[in-house]
């Protein structure tokens, strides 16, 4: 395999040779150290076998001294390819022209890439490194890293360090988000943990302050559970920044109302193309009108970024779908009814709880009410319960 990829690189003929004394053609070949192969013999005077155009050259020098007839059958190879072309001027003016477009278009940047954002989008900074001289079509060797990565910091505070390395026709946009030191404890400030909300406790760690509760006692929203005011017996009362943790057991009982008759949308299977082209940043439309009024539809997009040989071209193929549809009122089912209740009640019980605890177990039911389905989600957390109120002493009510 590898013996022929490399005959076809060097060029190769396919040959017929017809004479008396077809050996002696043989024998001419191997005393010449002419190299022939796929020999195949027509009759007793003639074979046909492949060698190489240089030393088809060499045996019809060689054989001229015999009475034999050398025909070339066929010529393969890459060097008979191309010489097909020699003549097209326009084409290989093209292909030069290709070739040195690409050349030069890979000092430009042509597409970016960001790595490192969670909390910030990536159209935020692509905004603040357009407004500070890089977009599509930048020089890549004229960026300078210090002053853009000054630039984009003044404009996006959420960032604290930003890098910009060019590879060619990309632009590797590489960042760290700021992260926000916990606001500092006054504690010259006088404050209460009091309950966020009713529950049974399970788990009570005073840091400073008296402690006002015990595990296993039962509260209610806005019960003190570790006071500031500390009674000093001779010398009267201590006025502290109570700091703790409370554990608790905690239950929530949650209601939504879901109508049992809803629209769905249901498609005619009319289905309509659109195709346009983005150059850089401009956007070349291969249709008339945009707008379609008075009719529904989902519009499916696509984009393809064109390359070549591997390296991006500032070209986009778009292509939007629109799969046109009516509304139709039908009767939902209950039980998926019920189902999609409960998951958007479960969402919002995570949202309510994450940040303090977690769900122990939930629980769901439901009951209709003529077209109305009433869905109750019943929960058991565990989640900390305690927040920090200040005490409002002579002091800070005397203050203007």
């Amino acid at each position: 395999m590898l013996k022929e990829a490399v005959n076809r690189l060097r060029g190769q003929v396919r040959i017929r040779v017809e004479c008396a004394f077809p050996e002696r053609v043989l024998n001419l070949c191997s005393a010449r150290n002419l190299a022939f192969w796929d020999l195949a013999w027509e009759s007793p005077t003639a074979f046909t076998c492949r060698l190489s155009r240089q030393d088809l050259r060499v045996l019809r020098r060689s054989a001229e001294k015999l009475s034999c007839t050398i025909e070339v059958l066929r010529h393969e190879g890459a060097p008979y390819f191309f010489s097909r072309f020699r003549r097209r001027t326009a084409l290989w003016v093209g292909l030069v022209a290709c070739g040195l477009g690409l050349f030069l278009g890979s000092f430009f940047i042509w597409e970016f890439e960001i790595e490192g954002n969670t909390t910030v989008p990536d159209t935020a900074i692509l905004r603040a490194l357009e407004r500070s001289g890089v977009r599509r079509g930048t020089f890549g060797l004229s960026l300078d890293g210090e002053d853009l990565r000054n630039h984009v910091l003044l404009e996006l505070p959420q960032l604290c360090w930003l890098a910009v390395n060019v590879s060619g026709c990309r632009a590797h946009v590489q960042v760290r988000e700021r992260i926000d030191a916990p606001p500092l404890l006054n504690e010259a400030e006088p404050t209460n943990i009091v309950a966020r909300r009713g529950g049974l406790i399970l788990r009570v760690e005073a840091l400073d302050g008296v402690q006002c509760v015990l595990p296993g006692t039962a509260v209610i929203e806005g019960q003190i559970l570790i006071s500031g005011v500390e009674d000093m017996e001779t010398f009267g009362a201590r006025t502290a920044a109570g700091r703790g943790t409370v554990t608790a057991r905690t239950w929530y009982a949650l209601t939504t109302s879901v109508s049992l008759n809803g629209t769905e949308r249901q498609y005619t299977g009319e289905e309509t193309t659109r195709a346009a082209v983005v150059i850089g940043t401009r956007r070349i439309k291969f249709f008339a009108n945009s707008s379609i009024e008075d009719t529904k539809y989902d519009k499916i997009t696509k984009r393809t970024a064109c390359a070549l040989f591997g390296v991006p071209l500032p070209v986009t193929w778009v292509t939007e779908t629109l799969c046109f549809y009516e509304p139709v009122s039908v009767k939902r089912d209950i039980v998926a009814a019920e189902q999609a209740a409960e998951e958007a009640l479960t969402g919002y019980l995570h949202a309510l709880v994450e940040p303090y605890g977690e769900v122990k177990s939930t629980l769901c039911t439901s009951r209709q009410k003529g077209d109305v389905l009433e869905v109750t989600l019943t929960a058991e957390c565990v989640e900390s319960i305690g927040r920090s109120v200040p005490i409002l002493t002579e002091e800070a009510e005397n203050d203007p």
